[in-house]
């Protein structure tokens, strides 16, 4: 039983000399033994440290020092990194013949002493350090508070129960993990289930009969891209998804999930409006989320059956929201507030004030509007904007996404550029040489050149590439953070 076995760890713990308030590592990735070791950590009154398993060695050794630590529970296969860092390593993994320089999981577990420490609402439950897009890692201080808070706001307006399972494809190190898809299910007393197998997601959907599926929008995009071209191959089958798209619905459970499937969650990048609007029409809801690391991390959500697309819903109950500084379209950003907002960014008090105002405001640097009924539309990243001679603002995002529509184009990244002295937007562009079927650059270029001038025409003339040397080709992926999202500060103004 997980809940008498992390009190028996957190006894254990204690034992061990670990005090209330102490900063405790954890550096694996998820697996039983990981939930088992952050509700130990918890219960013991400490403060989870739970690391990215990505991480470099060097990486993870400045955040392991960055943050205090005075314990490290670590998976076999990361231990190397972190053994000379001068504190107590505790494997999860049993070494082959004796070591005393290590304490195990499993010896812990043997803990027969009780203890019973009580934490307070604003007590530190865990520093979560972010990847940092722009290259600037913190650690984002999370209470206990704000993240009951959290959970409770997501089950006030998602019905999660017993009976449901939750398989999550985002990793419990990052908040969206932890929160959504370990903390929401362990509370409404469902089931979690994690994986980072793509391939075999469709077997384990059937195997554990998941009823919610929490994943990043690239993937409901090659799924809703199998189902049509699956059903494009024939007269019936196009007739079939427009006049009984439910039919095709539980088809496509049967075969690429759960016939158990409740409903999608999409988190971490904006969803196709098509995608979710299609997948609905088949009777499969799909939910659009917004949140951050330092909002524990959950704002917002749409719901699986929303009529209204390309919103992330309105704010959850008992927080608040208000655009900040708006232009003639409504646009500013997007200011948050309420008890899961966090306490700051540790040991950093200048950047959590350049965040965090007087008023009790987070400060997100995300740019987007509010309709009339309080639902929440996200435009992009202040930082990103592109300000046009013409006083014009451009968001890259925005442009991103009409462009990663595009079945010839892999991965795309807008940004700013000079042609005769004027500003302009210029796309950066992997292509998916699978697709194109041909490995001649120009040739390339002038197909994706040509799609790109059609998906184009959704978007406003200034927000447009209006020549195709504004298009280029590069010859690799671009360099991305552990949650997939490209490193721009890489890729800054006239560098490639």
């Amino acid at each position: 039983d997980l809940d008498q076995r992390s009190t028996r760890l957190a006894a254990a713990l204690v034992g061990e000399g670990i005090a209330p308030g102490d900063k405790v590592v954890l550096f694996s990735r998820p697996r039983i033994e990981w939930a088992l070791t952050i509700l130990g950590i918890l219960k013991a009154g400490a403060v989870a440290v739970p690391l990215d398993a990505q991480l470099r060695a060097l990486e993870a050794q400045r955040i392991v020092v960055q943050s205090d630590a005075k314990a490290i529970f670590v998976a076999q296969d990361r231990l190397k990194a972190v053994r000379e860092l001068g504190l107590q390593v505790i494997s999860l993994d049993r070494e082959q013949g004796p070591n005393d320089e290590l304490l195990y999981l499993d010896d812990l577990l043997h803990n027969e002493e009780k203890v019973e420490i009580r934490r307070a609402a604003e007590d530190l439950a865990v520093i979560a350090f972010t990847s940092g897009t722009m290259g600037d890692a913190k650690g984002v201080m999370l209470t206990h508070g704000n993240f009951s808070s959290d959970v409770a706001a997501c089950l006030k307006r998602m019905s999660i129960g017993p009976h449901d399972v939750m398989l999550s494809i985002a990793p419990w190190y990052h908040s969206y993990g932890l929160t959504a898809g370990l903390l929401v299910p362990f509370w409404a007393g469902a089931t979690a289930v994690y994986t980072d197998n793509y391939r075999k997601l469709p077997r384990i959907m059937k195997e554990t009969e998941t009823t919610v599926l929490l994943a990043p929008p690239k993937l409901y995009h090659v799924m809703y891209q199998r189902v049509r071209e699956k059903v494009g191959k024939s007269l019936p089958g196009r007739l079939a998804f427009h006049l009984i798209p439910k039919q095709v619905g539980k088809r496509v459970k049967e075969e690429m999930a759960s016939s158990q499937l409740r409903f999608f969650v999409s988190g971490g990048a904006p969803l196709d409006p098509q995608v979710a609007k299609d997948f609905r029409r088949m009777g499969i809801g799909i939910v659009e989320g917004y949140g951050l690391t330092e909002t524990a991390p959950v704002l917002a959500f749409s719901q699986p059956f929303d009529r209204k697309v390309g919103t992330i819903g309105p704010i959850l109950p008992g927080m608040e929201v208000k655009i900040q500084d708006p232009n003639e379209e409504g646009i500013g950003e997007i200011l948050v507030r309420g008890p899961n907002v966090m306490r700051g960014y540790y040991k950093n008090p200048e950047r959590t004030a350049e965040v965090l105002d007087e008023e009790g405001w987070f400060h997100t640097g995300d740019l987007g509007w509010l309709d009339k009924q309080g639902y929440i539309y996200i435009k992009g990243r202040r930082k990103n904007v592109i300000v046009l001679e013409s006083g014009k603002n451009v968001y890259p995002e925005e442009i991103e996404w009409e462009l990663s529509r595009i079945p010839y184009i892999e991965e795309v990244l807008v940004k700013r550029g000079q042609r005769q002295g004027r500003e302009v937007v210029q796309a950066y562009v992997y292509p998916n040489w699978d697709q194109l079927g041909t490995s001649d650059p120009q040739v390339a270029r002038e197909l994706i050149w040509q799609e790109v001038k059609r998906v184009s025409t959704g978007l406003a003339s200034y927000k447009r590439l209006t020549r195709k040397e504004e298009l280029i080709l590069v010859d690799k992926p671009f360099a991305k953070t552990s949650t997939m999202d490209i490193k721009r500060y890489l890729y800054q103004e006239g560098e490639r």
